[in-house]
């Protein structure tokens, strides 16, 4: 059926909603009838390959499940899926189902949200939760979210109201979560910890005298040559009375298992955040050990982690930001966190790591990869200070004063760290309660609401306990409360202009594009009721999205909508893809050029259609060499335009996306295509039936994956649907696992011999065999040459990119998926669009502003 066809047929639904058919109705008798003359002889209780039975199927649609399968026959049959044969069905016959059928579900779907709203609570997620804790106990390295069970993802989200439950399970850990953030929030003591300086020259920076891998993977020197240091050797330079600071450290691998480097003898005495100074310079290790300077800046971060030999207890985390070293000494300064008894070691990336030998009748070694011809690039190391623990210059911290006010501290005698001083323990206990509840709330509390936390207090005052405990008994029961792990929908409020409503809204929008509570500004204008004036809501709307708590909705959005969570899924085959072998340096820049692309899209308001092509990239030295553009220097992605003949540019060719559409071995035409129709196009295929076969990749080389797939699609249940997402992931087989353009398959024994030796130091074979035939026909009939082609195929559809892009905001900032009758008002947010062409930041405004969004039709 035409686009037009299907527009009036729902323009016809819209126009007819003045009056409500009743289920026993002419109309819903005539649906009736309709459905089981040209339905139930195939859904029928007889017919096992069915699995909805329209002989049963109620009317009673104030029932969600029921409401539902009727919305989606009203679709199926609009869009002439059903009946399959599409003769089976006269045109004037399926006019007058959908146009009664829409009558009806659009009325009834508007009845409820008019009397509930369109949604009514939601649960925040764990990252929600987190980062509630952190804004309003001020303490930004907060985490405790691996308390709680992880949330359940569905519509590419995971914020759906309907899978956002609780349980008695999730309420224990929201109240162990709570505790334990807290407790973090009291000052240390009565005062601030002393902080300690510690430094340490470079003979003292490692941890032993060498490393695995040998000495090309790390070694003292001096004047630039390499000291051959044995235990007793080191031990000698270390005791020495003044120490010799012209030894420099120098690392030429990654910190990848096995390893461990850090500074000799130091771990953490107390949890805090530690000042790191260093000085540096980029090297390049030549013939016989001898440095000369980098001829580019080489990355590297710091990695907190327990002190251990290779096997590592503990989480290993990097800390500090990455920092490109250059050629000439440098010197640069951090702040870590570290926990109580962890160090730090030193984290270079993209650097080669060494190989495990294990020779028969001889102890297992690892090889470092041999010595390209420019030398082995590293870092040599002058010295390096640690400062802390690196307590607040305002005492107690802001985090205490959240809890505790000023009221006075002092040394606890019972184990804890303080006690506070109250000379009328329920009068300070019911001021503080009241006060961290103000600062908490999301709705201001009636009395009847607070008295249960005030209760829980005083009992826990009567049976002996400490204030401070007995406050945090009585703050920990709110957190977990309702009051505090759920939103309001906005909708679900009947007074636009009342405090409730107010600050609903403002819950909704912070939580939207910051993750978290409102902001100051955004609160003040829930509380004087006037969020809703003209210019204030899209005043907001621009802090939130040029402020730097954005990358806190940018991170989970992009994460759940275009699967960039699961770019660290496969395991490359290292047979097949030798250049990938234990790459994190690479994988990181790719999600965060895709992370970044994004918000980019958003931040400069770029046409959608940036989704799917664009004249430029954001690269980094890794990236560039990686798609064969003009060499980048540093870990810091830059803006690149791409030459007219490059097939990079856009999101989708981004290696982040090729790679969550592949696996560790193959690429796949099918995950790819209907991967764009589902992410991007917002059409997602239907699943596969349960009795057909994947087609899986010939590794030998002796097919290629489209006369594979054209054999599968050859199933005349299978041939239809394919022919719709097929031919755009076929565009796309000129990328491989990575993303990295190719034109020939690699095989493991069948065409042209590849050999040589990986950045681990392994040797490796694989075949260039078959060519890549990444040409393909649209059910349209046009023609596809290639990804150049997809692109100009995919950029004139920028309604459906917005329309996409629109659904999925509206499903992660409310929680519920656009209804029945909410379609109409999702093309007037497209058309507030269209003048300027569906510029992204646009889009974000037309969602907010929309009825959808707030329950309110504004002009």
């Amino acid at each position: 059926m035409s686009r037009l066809i299907c527009n009036s047929i729902y323009c016809t639904v819209v126009f007819l909603t003045t009056t409500v058919m009743a289920v026993d109705s002419p109309g819903m008798r005539t649906v009736s009838s309709l459905t089981k003359q040209y339905c139930t002889e195939c859904h029928s209780p007889g017919n096992e390959a069915e699995i909805l039975d329209l002989t049963s199927v109620a009317l009673e649609l104030d029932d969600p499940a029921i409401f539902s399968q009727w919305e989606a026959i009203f679709d199926k049959v609009t869009s002439m899926q059903m009946p399959p044969d599409q003769d089976a069905m006269p045109t004037a016959a399926r006019h007058n189902f959908t146009t009664l059928l829409g009558r009806i579900l659009h009325r009834r779907d508007q009845q409820q949200i008019e009397k509930y709203g369109r949604g009514t609570i939601r649960r925040l997620t764990r990252s929600e939760f987190q980062q509630n804790l952190r804004d309003l106990l001020h303490i930004p390295h907060l985490d405790i979210q691996d308390y709680l069970p992880e949330d359940r993802e569905s519509h590419h989200t995971n914020r759906i109201t309907t899978t956002l439950d609780i349980s008695r399970v999730q309420l224990a850990a929201y109240l162990e979560a709570s505790d334990t953030a807290l407790r973090q929030a009291i000052a240390s003591g009565t005062k601030p910890r002393p902080s300690v300086k510690r430094r340490f020259a470079g003979i003292n920076m490692f941890s032993g005298g060498s490393t695995f891998g040998g000495p090309e993977a790390m070694f003292y020197a001096k004047n630039n040559k390499r000291l051959p240091l044995g235990n007793n050797e080191l031990q000698e330079l270390r005791n020495q009375k003044p120490l010799d600071t012209s030894i420099e450290l120098a690392i030429f691998r990654s910190a990848t298992w096995p390893y461990y480097g850090y500074p000799n003898g130091f771990r953490a005495t107390q949890e805090g955040f530690y000042r790191i100074r260093f000085s540096a310079r980029a090297v390049l290790q030549k013939q016989d050990f001898a440095l000369e300077p980098a001829t580019q800046p080489i990355p590297m971060t710091f990695r907190a982690r327990k002190v251990s030999g290779p096997d590592v207890t503990g989480d290993v985390r990097a800390t500090g930001g990455i920092m490109d070293i250059p050629a000439t000494p440098t010197v640069f300064e951090t702040t870590i966190y570290l926990k109580k008894t962890e160090t730090f070691e030193y984290s270079l990336l993209g650097l080669p790591q060494p190989r495990a030998i294990n020779p028969p009748d001889a102890p297992l070694y690892y090889d470092f990869p041999p010595m390209p011809a420019e030398g082995h690039p590293g870092i040599a190391y002058q010295w390096l200070e640690i400062e802390g623990p690196l307590d607040s210059e305002r005492w107690p911290p802001d985090s205490h004063q959240v809890l505790f006010s000023d009221l006075p501290i002092k040394p606890s005698e019972s184990g804890s760290l303080i006690e506070l001083v109250s000379e009328d323990l329920e009068s300070d206990a019911r001021y503080l309660l009241s006060r961290f509840i103000e600062q908490a709330q999301r709705q201001p509390l009636t009395d009847a609401e607070f008295r249960p936390f005030l209760d829980l207090i005083n009992s826990e005052l009567k049976a002996g306990q400490p204030l401070a405990e007995a406050l945090l008994t009585g703050y920990s029961a709110f957190l977990s409360s309702s009051h505090f792990i759920y939103v309001i929908d906005p909708t679900s409020l009947s007074k636009p202009s009342g405090l409730s409503y107010q600050s609903a809204l403002a819950q909704q929008l912070s939580h939207f594009l910051n993750n978290s509570r409102p902001p100051p500004s955004l609160q003040s204008l829930a509380l004087k009721k006037t969020l809703l004036k003209p210019g204030n809501l899209r005043t907001e709307t621009e802090k939130l999205i040029s402020a730097p708590s954005f990358d806190q909705f940018l991170e989970p959005f992009t994460f759940h909508w275009l699967d960039l969570k699961s770019v660290w899924r496969d395991e490359p085959d290292i047979r097949l893809y030798p250049e990938y072998r234990l790459n994190d340096y690479l994988i990181d820049s790719m999600q965060q050029e895709a992370y970044e692309t994004f918000k980019l899209m958003v931040r400069e308001n770029l046409p959608i259609t940036t989704l799917v092509d664009a004249d430029f990239v954001l690269v980094n030295d890794i990236l560039s060499l990686h798609y064969n553009l003009p060499i980048q220097y540093g870990s810091q992605l830059k803006r690149v335009e791409v030459p007219i003949d490059s097939p990079y540019g856009g999101l989708l060719t981004t290696g982040a996306i090729m790679k969550v559409t592949a696996n560790g071995t193959a690429s796949s035409p099918i995950v790819r295509g209907a991967w764009v129709m589902d992410r991007l196009l917002g059409s997602p295929p239907p699943p596969p039936p349960a009795n057909i076969p994947a087609a899986e990749p010939d590794i030998r080389g002796a097919t290629t994956l489209k006369e594979q797939l054209q054999k599968h699609a050859s199933n005349t249940t299978c041939a239809a649907c394919h022919a719709t997402f097929d031919p755009i992931g076929f565009s796309l087989e000129n990328f491989d696992i990575y993303g990295k353009w190719r034109v020939r398959y690699r095989s493991l024994d069948s065409g042209e011999e590849v050999t040589g030796i990986d950045r681990a130091g392994h040797d490796f074979r694989y075949f260039e065999g078959l060519v890549v035939d990444s040409t393909a026909t649209l059910p349209s009939g046009d023609s596809l040459s290639g990804v150049q082609d997809l692109k100009r195929h995919l950029s004139q559809q920028p309604r459906k990119l917005a329309r996409s892009l629109a659904t999925q905001l509206i499903l992660y900032a409310t929680g519920t998926p656009i209804r029945f009758s909410e379609r109409e008002n999702m093309e007037d947010i497209l058309d507030q669009c269209a003048n300027r062409g569906y510029l992204t930041r646009d889009i974000f405004h037309a969602v907010i502003q929309s009825q959808i969004f707030t329950g309110v039709k504004r002009d």
